[in-house]
């Protein structure tokens, strides 16, 4: 069993880390902002001094950090992996980023003996908790099948897209989908709501038919209650949605849904709720439909 490192110990690292630990892998964590690690240590993991300590350490290095500027960080900053790591070490980045810097970092880590394949994921902060992650995967076919092991210790649908940055290309089309899944909802709910509706009966009436959906059943009840407590911030959504839309411009796309949610989480962020989960853009329609 290789030894791997984890880096970035958020709301969803620190669950998938969690979760290595309790498949048997021995463990390495590091995380730049300290104090995180505690709970991981207390179920068996060995929290790295600095990155550098953590890289010598270990086989694969998983990342889970939030954005793209992190990821170059943690991978070419003065004491990052590429400075660190020996050669045949594997970089596993389950963060969300740009899939072009995808490709070119990975170019610059091939240079100097280290592989990579990028593995974004979907589910939420309950998908990581329980494991349960839908994981789509970028690289060479023989390192997407060494990082196999780790990835399914933490998800449980894992796809190989194709080459490197492919995971990140589809993580950006699962990001545009869920815009329409999350203001559907917000906008079916708050029209049962004004509309005199029971806006629980609604649910329970549409669960089954050809209106149900993931965030219809597990963030309606947040959208009626008009609570959003944390699963996936609208702020990191945004920073997706931010790659999905360079994504279509690139490619001569036209997302005018992705658009409009990229307009409603803007005025969200800038009301200070960019740290609520992302089913508060039924807060968005709430605002504008009086309520």
């Amino acid at each position: 069993m290789e030894r791997v490192g984890f880096v970035g110990l958020g709301t969803m690292g620190a669950a998938m880390a969690a979760n290595l630990v309790r498949a048997g892998y021995p463990l390495h964590v590091w995380n730049r902002t300290p104090g995180k690690a505690g709970p991981l240590v207390e179920i068996g993991a060995t929290e790295a001094g600095t990155l550098a300590e953590l890289v010598a350490a270990v086989d694969v290095v998983v990342i889970c950090v939030s954005d793209t500027p992190d990821v170059e960080a943690v991978l070419f900053g003065p004491e990052g992996i590429a400075a660190a790591a020996r050669e045949g070490t594997l970089v596993i980045d389950c963060s969300t980023i740009s899939p072009r810097a995808t490709r070119e970092f990975a170019r610059r880590l091939r240079e100097r003996g280290i592989a990579m394949v990028d593995a974004p994921v979907s589910g939420g902060s309950e998908g990581a908790i329980h494991a349960t992650l839908t994981i789509m995967v970028g690289g060479e076919p023989a390192d997407v099948e060494r990082a196999h092991a780790v990835l399914a210790a933490m998800g449980r649908t894992i796809t190989h897209m194709g080459p490197i940055g492919t995971g990140q290309a589809t993580k950006a089309v699962n990001q545009v989908i869920i815009c329409g899944a999350y203001l559907g909802v917000a906008e079916g709910i708050v029209l049962a709501m004004r509309a005199g509706l029971d806006p629980d009966a609604v649910v329970a009436a549409l669960n089954n038919g050809a209106a149900q959906s993931w965030v219809l059943a597990n963030r309606s009840g947040r959208m009626v209650e008009d609570r959003y407590p944390l699963g996936f911030k609208v702020a990191l959504h945004r920073k997706d949605l931010a790659i999905a839309l360079d994504l279509a411009r690139e490619s001569g796309v036209s997302l005018p849904v992705a658009g409009l949610t990229a307009q409603l989480e803007n005025g969200l962020i800038a009301g200070g709720h960019g740290d609520e989960d992302m089913s508060a853009l039924a807060r968005a329609i709430r605002e504008l439909s009086g309520m």
